[in-house]
């Protein structure tokens, strides 16, 4: 529905659907769930019955209610009910300022664990491979505390990792040096000296000083070990195991806060929070620094610790992580391969990891130079090697090898952006084909962070080619949807978007003919917006860039956080949103106004007082 009509929309258009479409279930003395649609005739509900609403406004978002046996909204209606929702909790909610909300406890994920034994030890294996796979929670991240429970399985993986890991650090001298600097001497008796390194090891392990009771528990360790006859080297290797089996290692834990009112985060946390956002792994010796003198909790120095993470070799990991889940890339060679028959070209190993990283190495690029974010919907270089760049048929001067290299796009490539890419169009298509509809949900969901409801049910399948029939495109297979009116409102927000796509095969290859038929990449938006291709599609996206720039910073919000985000947190996506259009929507200010906002740098307490200024 237009923007015009979403803003007639008021209280009592939300009271007339409600009681049309939940009054039957939800009313009277035997009200289904116990919940009643007369607690939410009053506007007040707004504010009083505000987790009503929440509740009203997550079932209805996600399509679950009202159930499939009741008759339903139509889907425009649904969608500016949501919106309109979504918008007065909103005003109520940031109407006192942003709030930090909670710090869940929160498990290190596989990749995390590994990085973290990787910079504790100064060893380059993969200490968590043998650990089980993290589902995604909160916004689509596997690093959400939602997901990060500890399983019987988990203690016992994670008890041989760190037995593996020390035996191997332990023949390494640089690694030996690095966590088991003290040796025995004449002058240095051997469990003074396994003390000393254990004062050295468990402050790092554990994120944060020691306490002189933890090193005696570990101690404690060693001498069990040395009594029954174990070498200094052995000792010490099983009271290092036990560091690195305690919850203080394994667990990112941060100490309550006492106070009803809210408090900055402790400059250990702040470290911790900063390092696991943009390494994926523990704070580095300066951080370490940083936050024993406490100078990190200065607007400066953290400022000027941002700038210096981006830039370092590290932050791979976070431009790795982070955007394989945003767009879903990393289940390309997963759960979603191209059809080998079709598009051999993707089982070539080389051509395989230039398409996987290409969107990797483009964002890093962008954090680390520091340009716009709205070089993700359209840019003038990506990231090439020599099979990639003949993939996609681009000339260019530069000398390509199987490196990726940035390269500079030649006009009328009909690349730049994440819309050109081959691992982007790959995942948002069928193994043998592409699918405009996939392509367009893919957007709304990746890009515009506004997903179409789940589709309704017993929707056919797609008529299949019959032998003998003339071939048709797939704009024309589609119609069967678009012509049922059911399907038609959410067809008509997903397909023209997915059109615009179709000069592109499968695995990216730009095509002019698909079926024997000029491929029809043009589309037209419900409210009337005309577009023509990938380079029209752009243009539309770049008209809506703040409500792109907005779902880029919720995700990156609830990736830095390591939850889902509440409403609450809404206020500080404005806050940032509104900060980065104003700086030309450079990427280090979008790092920087998560890194400074008050759910990352502040801790609620127990009154969960608001924060009116982010500082």
């Amino acid at each position: 529905m237009c923007a015009q009509a979403r803003a007639g929309f008021e209280f009592a258009d939300a009271q007339a659907l409600l009681k049309r479409h939940c009054a039957a279930c939800h009313s009277g003395k035997s009200a289904v769930g116990g919940f009643n649609v007369s607690t939410l005739a009053a506007a007040d509900s707004l504010s009083r019955e505000r987790a009503v609403w929440k509740s009203v406004l997550r079932r209805v978002k996600a399509g679950e209610m009202p159930p499939k046996s009741a008759a339903a909204p139509a889907p425009d209606l649904r969608e500016t009910f949501v919106t309109w929702v979504d918008g007065e909790l909103r005003r109520e909610v940031c109407a006192a300022g942003a709030t930090p909300g909670p710090a869940p406890l929160r498990r290190l994920n596989r990749s995390e664990y590994s990085a973290t034994i990787r910079d504790l030890l100064n060893i380059h294996v993969n200490a968590g491979r043998a650990l089980p796979a993290d589902g995604a929670g909160g916004e689509g991240f596997d690093n959400a505390a939602e997901t990060l429970f500890l399983s019987p399985i988990h203690a016992e993986k994670y008890l041989e990792a760190a037995r593996q890991a020390l035996e191997y650090a332990a023949t390494d001298p640089k690694a030996r040096a690095r966590f088991m600097p003290a040796r025995p001497s004449d002058s240095l008796m051997a469990e003074a000296a396994a003390r000393k390194n254990l004062e050295a090891f468990i402050p790092r392990a554990f994120r944060r000083p020691a306490r002189p009771e933890e090193v005696d528990r570990y101690l404690a360790l060693y001498r069990t070990a040395a009594a029954r006859g174990d070498s200094f080297d052995d000792a010490l290797l099983y009271a290092l195991r036990g560091v690195l089996i305690s919850p203080h290692f394994l667990f990112r834990i941060e100490e309550p806060n006492p106070d009803r009112t809210v408090r900055p985060v402790p400059a250990y946390e702040v470290a911790s929070r900063l390092s696991y956002f943009l390494w994926g792994s523990m704070p580095d010796d300066k951080l370490f620094e940083l936050a024993a003198n406490g100078s990190l909790l200065d607007d400066a120095v953290l400022a000027g610790q941002v700038e210096r993470m981006l830039k370092d070799v590290k932050s791979r990991e976070f431009a790795e992580s982070f955007v394989e889940q945003w767009l879903n890339t990393r289940e390309l060679g997963r759960d979603i391969k191209p059809d080998r028959t079709l598009y051999p070209a993707y089982y070539d190993a080389d051509l395989q990891g230039a398409i996987r990283y290409e969107p990797v190495l483009f964002f890093q690029e962008i954090l680390a130079s520091n340009l716009s974010v709205l070089n993700l919907i359209d840019s003038k270089f990506t990231f090439l090697t020599n099979k990639l760049a003949k993939h996609y048929d681009v000339k260019t001067t530069a000398k390509l090898t199987q490196q990726p290299l940035k390269t500079d796009l030649p006009e009328g490539t009909h690349r730049g952006g994440v819309l050109g890419m081959s691992a982007v169009l790959a995942v948002s298509s069928y193994p043998q084909r592409t699918s405009p509809v996939l392509r367009g949900k893919w957007i709304l969901e990746s890009m515009l962070g506004t997903p179409p409801p789940p589709p309704p049910p017993n929707v056919p399948a797609l008529e299949e080619h019959r032998e003998g029939a003339p071939p048709k495109t797939m704009r024309e297979r589609l119609m069967q949807h678009r012509i049922n009116p059911v399907c038609a409102s959410c067809h008509n927000r997903m397909d023209p978007l997915g059109f615009a796509l179709e000069n592109f095969d499968v695995l990216g290859k730009w095509r002019v003919e698909e079926g024997g038929k000029a491929v029809d990449a043009t589309g037209e938006m419900p409210d009337g917006t005309r577009f023509d291709g990938v380079d029209g599609l752009k243009q539309v996206l770049l008209d809506r860039k703040d409500l792109f720039v907005k779902n880029l910073t919720s995700k990156l919000l609830g990736y830095a956080l390591g939850r889902g985000l509440r409403l609450e947190d809404q206020c500080a996506v404005d806050q940032i949103a509104a900060a980065v259009a104003k700086d030309e929507y450079r990427a280090q200010t979008l790092i920087r106004e998560i890194v400074f906002s008050a759910p990352f740098r502040q801790q609620a307490g127990g009154g969960g007082t608001a924060v009116s200024n982010r500082r």
